[in-house]
């Protein structure tokens, strides 16, 4: 067990971030694994970003919000992979007390943001196929400007009172956090102050960051599904349906997940599970993200095969 140091209010200096350690002999298969998981995370998100960039056919309000969506799914992986990936193959477990502040709220506000910029992206899709003749009016350039800043600055607003009050607890029981990054629930249970405060901020940060944004994304499905449901046309209602698949995938995907990790009763809470499912949306949904809108999207499939067609001319000639 790490050495605790009395050297201020907070009780430690630096904590050591166990990871993985439970498996010391796939140190080594976890790093490749989770090396190849980023970069073709940030590659494949870079690649979403430089095709809707490119192309002015992708330059409508959907695919401004996939692009901050892949943004902010870079800035998943990057705030926590590349010190796990020091972890697992340079044994540098320690990370300074700031360090682990920063990489902290970092990780909430990502989370944050990402809660409500899937809402945003749920409110374009109602528009899009409940009132379609009025989409360009409603859902217009200020509008996506607005509901994107609005879910930014949310994100970056959210983790402050998270932040503040755990950097103000005493670390006193141990230095060694149970987790691959500073999790916000791993250093709880390293805190000898009471969680009461933090238990009590959760409660109130929960609707108003988490369950206002999915119960309005559930609202906005509710509309969406009832409208396809009363096209006649078989065809139609595929075509309407093919405009949200991708979006719905990656809200199943997102909410499931860390409403799995911080919605679960105390009584069921692992560790173990905890580090699991984080690792699904902290390493999988990054990585799922790109596959999921360019196998799903017409238009963006579209746009990507004509770049890659524009290439192989390119070298070929």
């Amino acid at each position: 067990m790490g050495e605790v140091e009395k050297t201020n209010h907070t009780g430690v200096t630096e904590f050591i971030i166990l990871g993985f350690s439970e498996f010391p002999e796939m140190q080594l298969f976890l790093f490749c694994v989770f090396l190849l998981i980023y970069l073709l995370s940030v590659m494949g998100n870079l690649l979403i970003i430089s095709t809707v960039c490119a192309d002015p056919h992708l330059h409508s309000p959907m695919f401004f919000f996939l692009i901050n969506l892949s943004f902010l799914e870079i800035c998943y992986v990057s705030v926590t992979v590349p010190k796990l990936l020091s972890v697992l193959i340079a044994q540098n477990k320690t990370i300074s007390f700031i360090q682990c502040m920063i990489q902290m709220y970092l990780f909430l506000l990502c989370t944050s943001t990402e809660f409500y910029l899937l809402t945003a992206m749920a409110y374009d899709r109602y528009v899009a196929i409940c009132n379609p003749l009025r989409y360009t009016v409603i859902v217009n350039k200020n509008v996506c400007l607005i509901l994107v800043t609005v879910s930014w600055m949310i994100g970056f607003l959210a983790p402050v009172l998270n932040v503040t009050v755990i950097s103000q607890s005493s670390f006193c029981r141990s230095n060694e956090i149970n987790h691959f990054f500073c999790d916000m629930t791993a250093l709880m249970t390293l805190s000898c102050s009471g969680t009461s405060v933090i238990q009590t901020i959760n409660y109130i940060d929960g609707p108003l960051f988490g369950f206002t944004p999915f119960t309005l994304t559930i609202i906005s499905y509710v509309y969406i599904i009832t409208a396809i449901l009363k096209i006649g046309s078989a065809k139609e209602r595929q075509k309407a349906f093919s405009t949200c698949s991708s979006h719905l995938t990656v809200v199943l995907l997102f909410y499931g997940t860390t409403f799995g990790v911080y919605v679960r009763p105390q009584s069921a809470y692992s560790m173990g599970l905890n580090k699991l499912l984080t690792v699904v949306y902290i390493t999988a949904i990054p990585l799922l993200n790109p596959l999921i809108y360019s196998l799903r999207n017409k238009e963006l499939k579209g746009s990507l095969w004509k770049a890659k067609n524009r290439k192989l001319f390119f070298f070929q000639n």
